[in-house]
């Protein structure tokens, strides 16, 4: 099986480490390598521009590949999303210059907008004025190209070095694992395997002790998948609980579970989650 890896850029390096994390055994590519196996599983890597990849899905030249859904929807490729890898989050945005008075995107209606996403900015973005601007999409504003912008932002911060001020969000987008059509059963496999590691980078295992009297309230307090799995001790009187919780609340959930009296309080990082 053939699978398209961004040949650079941000997406590359977490594509790689999905692959190690996936169980793969990808060779670590060279910079200057157009191909890498993997040791583990019959799977061939081929680094390719991301804006390509779609096309070499679309037209057989690989099984599947990992791109960015926003570049899958600007090239309107014929494929299909298998799954979701949980990195590469931006977000397709429409902005204008901080004194433009302008203050809602559709107030946008007739304006000149830029933008290096021509078909996503036609589709989102109706009766608007498009000037097509590969490079620096941020200065057209300041040369006198456009009233507005539209362009990927992650954390806003080349936004507002350029004097430019986010309108609102036009699409979401991360990046995906994209396969024809009609895909290959080794590429739904592969989908499922990515899956079950990216919802396990979302979760942790946690374990604690609960001394009887304050069991149900620590119980009540575990999120995570159904009911955690409570087990008696040696010791007279306590309980240990186990669940799978989500990471993004770890941070509030130790200090709570720690005032309504749990103790030995282990979290653990987990390989792959199924089911």
């Amino acid at each position: 099986m053939r699978i398209a890896v961004p040949s650079k850029g941000r997406l590359r390096e977490p594509t790689i480490e999905l692959l190690h994390d996936a169980g793969l055994g990808p060779e670590t590519p060279g910079d200057r390598a157009l191909a890498f196996p993997c040791r583990n599983a019959p799977v061939e890597g081929l680094l390719v521009r991301a804006d390509d990849i779609p096309e070499y899905v679309q037209d057989g030249v690989v099984d599947c590949g990992v791109t960015g859904m926003d570049i899958v929807r600007e090239r309107g490729a014929d494929v299909l999303e298998l799954a979701r890898l949980g990195f590469g989050a931006c977000s397709l945005e429409a902005a204008v210059p901080q004194e433009s008075g302008v203050q809602h995107i559709d107030e946008l209606k007739g304006a000149r907008v830029a933008t290096s996403f021509p078909r996503l900015a036609e589709e989102l973005l109706p009766d608007v004025e498009l000037v097509d601007v590969h490079g620096s999409v941020e200065l057209a504003p300041r040369l006198g190209l456009a009233d507005a912008i539209v362009d990927l932002v992650s954390s806003g911060s080349t936004l507002r070095t350029n004097g430019l001020r986010s309108l609102g969000v036009l699409l979401e987008s991360q990046a995906v694992l994209i396969g024809p059509r009609e895909p290959h059963e080794e590429a739904q496999q592969l989908a499922g395997v990515f899956k079950s590691v990216v919802d396990a980078r979302a979760a942790r295992y946690l374990m604690l002790n609960a001394p009887d009297a304050s069991l149900e309230q620590i119980c009540a307090l575990v999120p995570g998948s159904g009911s955690p799995s409570v087990i008696p001790l040696a010791e007279q009187g306590m309980h240990a609980v186990h669940s799978v919780i989500p990471a993004e609340d770890v941070w509030q959930l130790l200090p709570a579970l720690e005032a309504a009296g749990a103790t030995s309080i282990l979290l653990v990082p987990l390989e792959r989650m199924l089911g």
